[in-house]
């Protein structure tokens, strides 16, 4: 292994770089939260804290079909700071740079090559941070939140079974628990984290660390318990039920897209990258009888972690390749050892020209997925679709619109049409249905024949043929790929 510096002045200089690459990265990705960032389906969700803040509580008054926590999160800070995306976005991006920073402090304290140990923690950081879904997503819906209370509860696993406490140990189940409270795409991290914690205690009482574990997690799903007391049904249906049986009504052909994700990876270089170094990492630390025992476990728990993650998000059935960047800050503590495993193999020690490498060809593969990205939507379009909005439809009137609209021009979505892009196709009886606050596309079509809407905007020309909206309107315009009626003909 690498000694140390001798010089505080050779010491300090690298721990500089560090910081002002971790500096000029949150600095580039707070602003592309607070302007760029954008994906559809984070609309529903921002719907859902919106609507909480105005006094409806989800399941009860409104189909939700995700844990509530970061809603709830949302609402409040958007009582405080105003009912803008941009706040929810500040906190999301906020916790996924603390993952980043997490992640390399961890290889920072922790990589047994000190030489090493600053670069690593550099390549640690970047491969997290301009990761291609992690930098597109990590500013939207849970995707923050759920990657802080992973990296957060991997740190405090790592310190718990050293710790004679219960402390540790709570605070690891309440950070795994946080994430999940947030998006169940993140549970299966808990189980892992408890029996690696457990397996591998090393001092105090293996029960009590269990039981703290366990009290820990619960905490976050407070919300989830007091729902589910006082409406089982609607809880039940709306967490798991509808991702059982009627997510895939949107995917006809989820098998065939289920497959195409699960093997995109092909074509996208960072993650060949990643997922090469992560697993040549793996290799070395099995290999190395030089690494203390107890080091070696914390890269394996790693490991597992990585498999966990994957295997849950590749059987949400449909998955997305946006669901993976939870295994992301796993894979990359791997691959800083792999790196400095294949360095080693071309016969250098230095850190410097295979990490301005990696780190170059992750940047490239960030830019080029930015700049394919340039055309799509953002938070502006819907701005611009809401000023017309607002000119053609008459105070308080109805409207018919998608879930970024609604919230950008901060109106309350008429009953049935808080999550409009995913229930229609949902087929209950009636009583259900309505207990469920779901409408059937029959129903959609039928209030619109009853006059119910003074302005209809959509962006599916199955739903401006299926509803008739040509004929139910006399004036309409295009904006951006979408299209406003207005002006009802009697």
């Amino acid at each position: 292994m690498d000694s140390s510096s001798s010089g505080n002045g050779e010491t300090r200089a690298p721990h500089l770089w560090l910081y002002g690459v971790l500096a000029l990265y949150a600095v580039v990705f707070l602003v592309y939260a607070e302007t760029w960032a954008f994906a559809l389906d984070e609309g529903y969700h921002l719907v859902a804290a919106q609507l909480i803040g105005a006094g409806r509580t989800p399941y009860i008054d409104f189909c939700f079909p995700q844990t509530p926590l970061n809603a709830y999160w949302n609402a409040a800070w958007m009582r405080l700071l105003g009912l803008n995306w941009r706040v929810p976005h500040l906190l999301a991006s906020l916790f996924t740079i603390g993952a980043v920073l997490l992640t390399a402090d961890y290889v920072l304290r922790r990589f047994p090559v000190r030489g090493w140990r600053v670069a690593g923690a550099i390549a640690a950081a970047l491969g997290i941070g301009l990761n291609g879904v992690v930098f597109e997503y990590g500013a939207i819906q849970a995707y923050g939140i759920c990657l802080f209370g992973l990296a957060a509860g991997f740190r405090l696993a790592v310190r718990a079974v050293d710790a004679d406490g219960w402390l540790p140990s709570a605070a690891a189940g309440l950070c795994a628990g946080i994430a999940a409270a947030s998006s169940l795409l993140s549970a299966a991290a808990a189980p892992v984290l408890l029996c690696w914690m457990v397996f591998y205690s090393r001092a105090g009482s293996r029960w009590k660390k269990f039981a703290a574990f366990a009290l820990g997690i619960l905490v976050p799903f407070a919300p989830v318990f007091w729902l589910f007391a006082r409406a089982p049904k609607q809880t039940w249906f709306n967490l798991f039920r509808y991702h059982a049986y009627f997510r895939k009504l949107y995917w006809p052909d989820t098998t065939r897209h289920d497959l195409e994700v699960l093997t995109s990876w092909i074509d996208n270089g960072q993650a060949l990258i990643l997922g090469l170094l992560a697993l040549g990492g793996l290799a070395y630390v099995v290999r190395q009888s030089g690494w203390p025992h107890r080091l070696k476990t914390e890269f394996y728990l790693s490991a597992w972690l990585a498999v966990a993650l994957s295997a849950e998000v590749g059987r949400a059935h449909p998955t997305f390749a946006r669901y993976f960047l939870l295994v992301v800050p796993f894979a990359a503590i791997l691959a800083v050892a792999g790196l400095f495993a294949l360095s080693r193999a071309f016969g250098t020690d230095r850190p410097l020209w295979p990490v301005l490498v990696v780190v170059a060809l992750f940047a490239l593969g960030l830019g080029k997925r930015l700049y394919d990205g340039r055309d799509g939507d953002n938070w502006s379009k819907y701005a611009r679709a809401a000023v017309k909005v607002n000119q053609v439809t008459p105070p308080n009137a109805p409207l018919f619109a998608v879930e970024p609209l609604y919230f950008v021009m901060r109106r309350i979505p008429p009953p049935g049409y808080e999550l409009t892009s995913y229930t229609h196709l949902v087929n209950l009886p009636p009583a259900e249905a309505a207990l469920m606050h779901i409408l059937s596309d029959a129903e959609v079509k039928r209030q619109f024949q009853a006059g119910m809407f003074a302005t209809a905007y959509t962006c599916d020309d199955d739903e401006i043929t299926g509803y008739g909206l040509k004929a139910l309107y006399k004036q309409s315009v295009e904006m951006e790929d979408c299209t406003i009626f207005w002006d009802r003909k009697q």
